[in-house]
């Protein structure tokens, strides 16, 4: 589960268990939202720790840059 679903989890989860009052028989809709919020938040601790420890490998090698340098001999001149 990705951080962008685990937060639509937990917003979901909000809205039913706060703003929505509409009752279903055998169906507790707060306890629904509920589930759905914990689950989400569930999803984004494992995402953050998934994301955290893919970032914990050694760096990559710097990238090889060759410099070179021409240097101009002060007594040879170009004429024009």
């Amino acid at each position: 589960m990705t951080i962008g679903g685990s937060i639509a989890l937990i917003i979901i989860g909000a809205i039913l268990a706060y703003a929505v009052d509409y009752r279903f028989s055998g169906v507790d809709i707060r306890v629904v939202g509920f589930i759905l919020m914990l689950g989400g938040l569930l999803g984004l601790v494992i995402g953050i720790a998934r994301i955290l420890s893919a970032r914990r490998g050694p760096p990559p090698p710097p990238p090889a840059v060759r410099e070179e340098r021409y240097y101009e001999d002060p007594d040879v001149r170009r004429r024009y």
